[in-house]
């Protein structure tokens, strides 16, 4: 059931996407990145942002007229940054005092205390272990500041949501036009290295507000969870969702350099269209209903957290535990896990209470 109520809004399967995002992720960081496509959890997470905050503001508009941008930004800095500084001021700690790898400047710290970790990695800078998944805390922090501005602007020049939702896709196809110049015409990477992804291409914010945008534009029209009608669930579930679930899969094979750092994303992002579509309007069929076990969707609760602290706790045992690779996934997402929950009932549920103070009413 999908509250719609903005301040109550809620759709329990995506936790559970969530949840599949994070062991993706986790799993990948774990040793297991030749095999599990990390970087697809962080695409997931990108989509679920945009299509998440745009519903909720198209809410508020239709319910308000507007957004109030102040209170919206106050929302996303409770969300968002009391974890997050309290995780970087253990990281500083530790890679000060040479307990972690990579290295340790405070012009690094400062990079990913103001959320430009990402073009800081781009240029070479040092990055202390733990602080390497930042980078997407960058890319969607950017998103954050500057998406109200051009929603507002948009409902303002184009009233009508399916002209949104073409400029919106238009906007994503210019990002991959603008990694086609720099990857075939500047040659900013090397189309030989077999690296698994470049970070100009993969975590730069002018690269990947794509991912961004195909939530973004499923939000405004079509969305599943606020407009009726949408395709039928026979072609949906049973034509449609295979054929994504295909192009996904061709996504991963695809080994081409050139390929993974240009289309790999769109491709990706037009192929979650169809998945959040499916888990969102029909939560009860068979293939999706784990995404709704209590457990399943309490991890996908728990994700933000476990996310900041996971790559942190697995360089700590790679260091200091020597113990089998296995053993150090399993104690790493254990005590990763244990931490996210501590985090969240120590910090993200007392912010959370505090968050509806500026919630849209």
């Amino acid at each position: 059931m999908v509250s719609k109520s903005p301040s109550l809004f809620k759709i329990p399967s995506l936790d559970g996407l969530r949840a599949v995002a994070i062991g993706i992720v986790f799993l990948s960081h774990a040793g297991l990145s030749h095999v599990v496509p990390g970087l697809f959890g962080v695409t997931v997470f990108f989509f679920l942002s945009g299509y998440l905050i745009t519903t909720l503001m198209r809410m508020e508009c239709e319910r308000t007229g507007g957004v109030n941008l102040r209170d919206f930004y106050l929302r996303r800095a409770l969300r968002i940054f009391p974890p997050f500084y309290l995780v970087l001021a253990v990281i500083t700690l530790l890679a000060a005092k040479g307990w972690v790898e990579g290295g340790f400047s405070w012009q690094a710290m400062a990079a990913q205390a103001g959320f430009i970790s990402n073009f800081w990695e781009i240029n070479g800078g040092l990055q202390p272990a733990g602080t390497e998944v930042m980078w997407s805390l960058a890319v969607e922090e950017h998103f954050y500041l500057l998406f109200p501005l051009l929603y507002l602007g948009l409902r303002k020049l184009l009233p009508d949501r399916r002209h949104q939702f073409i400029v919106l896709m238009g906007l994503a196809g210019l990002v991959l036009a603008w990694r086609m110049l720099l990857v075939h015409h500047w040659q900013v990477i090397d189309l030989h290295n077999g690296s698994s992804h470049h970070p100009r291409t993969c975590h730069g914010t002018d690269t990947r507000f794509d991912g961004l945008l195909f939530g973004c534009a499923l939000a405004v029209w079509q969305n599943p969870a606020l407009d009726p009608g949408g395709l039928p669930r026979r072609p949906l579930l049973f034509v449609l969702l295979p054929l994504s679930l295909v192009v996904l899969l061709g996504s991963f094979v695809l080994r081409d350099v050139a390929f993974r750092e240009t289309w790999r994303y769109t491709v990706q992002g037009l192929a979650l269209v169809p998945v959040f579509i499916a888990v969102i309007r029909h939560p009860d069929w068979l293939p999706f209903r784990f995404l709704n076990w209590p457990w399943v969707r309490k991890v996908g609760v728990l994700s933000y957290a476990f996310y900041l602290v996971h790559s942190l706790v697995l360089a700590v045992l790679k260091t200091h535990a020597p113990i089998s690779k296995l053993a150090q996934g399993v104690t790493a997402f254990v005590l990763s896990l244990l931490l996210a929950w501590l985090m969240h009932e120590g910090i993200e549920k007392p912010c959370a209470k505090l968050k509806k103070r500026f919630a849209a009413k």
